[in-house]
């Protein structure tokens, strides 16, 4: 593929990862964000598609802040619907490949097994219904469209539930993490991996009609956020860190604006069939995630 991969969602783990994966295949990544390209300013988007040629667009960009979208819906929608629509209309006018990256949270959780793509969607609120319509947009854009719901993303860098662990440890020796919610962490520098493999592959073999559409690709494995928070001082402690008494508790204890689905695991074996992607157990990648937030590795 001949030009940048434009990623959106600069700021974020994603974002942060695929550069990092691109730089190490020689790939350049140009990674765009807040303030420069925002999906609340169209302005901002229309003068980031307005350059060279591109090889492909990632979308990482999206509005996750699950509690306040229940009481600013609009701009839930505008991020995570109208703002993908754009994108992936440019790309079906370009002709190049678009990546979407969605979330389990389309799903309710009470399915009782890992969901497939195909299942029934339910969200439970803002969110979620917002993230749903962003795939129905994109679908309905024209463009070669890969859509990838994935679920508990976790890396060194930005705003996720590793971090926020590490973090309370600081300042407390007790914490109460939910045990009833099921899912599996992905991690950024893995889910990076995934998408850099696919636009490979998508440049190796041309364009096919099966590589379109919805996919699941989410860490291997499932546990709970309390089986996570145990995890992640499991490995802190390598480094040193006293693990805090960890005391579970059910998702009614910690009430919050949104509800979440209670098990949200994804089936991920349409990954594997079409592109011959599985992602790597969601435990073997917290050891060097951990290693490198502790360490203070950012490169």
């Amino acid at each position: 593929m001949e030009g940048a991969i434009l990623v959106t969602g600069g700021a974020g783990q994603l974002a942060t990862a695929l550069e990092k994966a691109g730089a190490g295949q020689g790939r350049e990544i140009l990674r765009i964000g807040r303030p420069a390209f925002d999906f609340d300013r169209p302005e901002t988007v229309a003068a980031a598609l307005d350059g060279p040629p591109l090889a492909a667009i990632v979308n990482a960009a999206a509005y996750t802040a699950v509690d306040a979208a229940e009481d600013d819906a609009d701009a839930a929608y505008r991020a995570n619907r109208d703002g993908p629509a754009r994108l992936a209309a440019h790309a079906a006018r370009a002709g190049i490949p678009f990546i979407h990256v969605s979330t389990d949270y389309v799903f309710d959780g009470s399915k009782g097994a890992p969901y497939l793509e195909s299942d029934p969607t339910a969200p439970l609120g803002v969110y979620g219904a917002s993230k749903r319509a962003g795939e129905e947009a994109v679908l309905a854009s024209g463009a070669r469209a890969v859509i990838l719901r994935t679920a508990w993303v976790i890396s060194p860098t930005g705003r996720n539930f590793v971090r926020t662990m590490i973090a309370a440890r600081a300042r407390t020796d007790r914490l109460r993490v939910v045990a009833d919610q099921r899912g599996q962490p992905t991690s950024a520098a893995d889910l990076a991996a995934a998408i850099l493999a696919i636009l490979a592959r998508i440049e190796r073999e041309g364009w096919q009609e099966r590589f379109g559409g919805v996919f699941h690709a989410a860490g291997g494995g499932e546990t709970t956020w309390h089986g996570l928070a145990t995890a992640v001082f499991e490995e802190a402690a390598r480094h040193g860190v006293a693990p805090p008494e960890i005391a579970p508790i059910r998702t009614a204890d910690w009430p919050t604006r949104a509800r979440r689905p209670a098990d949200s695991r994804l089936d991920c074996a349409r990954l594997a069939a079409t592109f011959g992607l599985r992602m790597p157990p969601w435990r073997e990648s917290l050891r060097p995630l951990i290693d490198t937030l502790l360490d203070g590795d950012r490169s």
